[in-house]
Formats: C-alpha cells, structure tokens, sequence
C-alpha cells in the first residue's frame, strides 16, 4: 500500500506524518523535522515542469484542463521517481511519503499512483497563511499567477491555488478528506475514521489545542474574501 499526505505546507501535516510513522509506516528517508521526505529537490523541479501545462485565467483563476488530458511529460515521471526512489523500492507492506510541494503536482501524481492512498490534509486559512512556507510564492514553482508584494496575499493565493489543483483532479479509488482542527480537537474520532481507511491501528501523538485558532489573537491581516466560498465549504465559516 502507498499513502501520499496531500496538503498545503503550515496545514498541519506534520502531526499525520508523525502518526503514519510512529505507526509503522515507512515514510522514506532521511526525515526533516516536519517529517518531510528529504531532499526534495527534485519534486520541487517536477512542480516546475507541471506548471507549464497550467493555464492563468485571470482573477484567481486557472484552467488545469491539459493536466487531465495530455501524457504526463516524462521528465516528470524522471523526477519523481528519483525523489521517490527510497520509497518506491522499499518492500514495507504500507509506506508513503509527506511533503508539501506534492500539492502541487496532484493531478500528475495520481495519474502515476491511481491505487494509492490519499489524505487531503486542510486547516483553516487564517492560521495556515500565518507561518511563512516555501510555496507562498507560486512563481517560484512555475506557476502562472498575478504576484502581490504583499506577503500574506500571496500566501491567500497559495492556498487557494493548492484547494483548486486538488478539486480539479478526479478522485482517485482511494482518498480521504481530514481537517487539521478535527485532528487536534476530536482526535479519537478522526483517528477512527483514518484507521478504517488506512485498515490500520494507528498511534496517538500529542496534540496542541493552541494551534487551532491562532488567527483570532494576530494583528495583521488574515481573512480574504476570495477564500471564503472553499471556507464555508470546508465548514470553517456558516
């Protein structure tokens, strides 16, 4: 069984990582602190090569039409499989891997993989745009998109790029949509939904019922309107 964690970076996706490893799931190796496969430079090229096949409409809008329809381009296949290949050659019953970037080569990644497992990993906007993350800036991984100098917009526009990517891609056999503030707030609950998934016992990590909400104690501007339609959606507004 191969598990991918599909999700955008400061989502929360450590904590699954974490309680795919602790219960014995490879997860590749080396591990980063966030529980990331490393190093990840490849995946970050194929991000780049993907983003040639996606089309800029204007105002926060994309057209991923190519990404479902066109073979995937073979140097992607080449870079993703290097940056996988620890995994991919490991004989563990149920390995994976966890890293953010994966995101953003969702639709080519389940072309690749269409019996896989994956966790579509989301947390709330106003807490996931606070950190600063490696994808804030779609144009360093190709991705054609009207750029603000203001950081926390782009990290806005990010974040809804990733949900977009995502609800464009037919839903593979297997997958499974987990919000970070369940995981935290009604950990035994989601744990349960998660293990008739995965068909495994997993472990229990500690969790921070600080980390859910943070928005409501920042100064600088965390709410956009053009991310409420997904929020309401995902049941973070009424």
């Amino acid at each position: 069984m191969l598990v991918s964690i599909i999700g955008r970076g400061h989502g929360g996706t450590r904590a699954i990582s974490q309680t795919l490893l602790e219960s014995g799931v490879y997860m590749g190796e080396p591990l980063n602190t966030s529980y990331d496969l490393v190093p990840a430079e490849d995946m970050y090229e194929a991000c780049r090569v993907l983003g040639k096949y996606v089309e800029y409409k204007g105002n926060l809008t994309w057209d991923f039409s190519r990404l479902h329809s066109v073979p995937i381009d073979p140097e992607f296949k080449r870079l993703v499989e290097s940056y996988l290949a620890k995994v991919l050659a490991s004989d563990a019953p149920i390995k994976g891997w966890k890293l953010p970037e994966t995101t953003l080569v969702y639709p080519w990644i389940v072309r690749m993989f269409p019996d896989a497992y994956y966790i579509h990993w989301v947390r709330d906007p106003r807490d996931s745009i606070l950190g600063r993350h490696l994808t804030d800036d779609l144009a360093d991984f190709g991705v054609p998109c009207d750029r603000s100098e203001d950081e926390r917009v782009r990290r806005a526009i990010s974040w809804k790029y990733q949900r977009e990517i995502v609800k464009s891609t037919p839903p593979p056999k297997h997958c499974i949509l987990v919000r970070f503030e369940d995981f935290v707030l009604k950990q035994e609950e989601t744990l349960a939904r998660l293990e008739d998934f995965l068909g495994i016992r997993l472990a229990r990590i500690p969790v921070n019922p600080e980390a859910v909400g943070r928005w409501r104690s920042d100064d600088g501007v965390h709410d956009f309107d053009f991310l409420h339609d997904e929020m309401k959606e995902l049941g973070y507004l009424p």
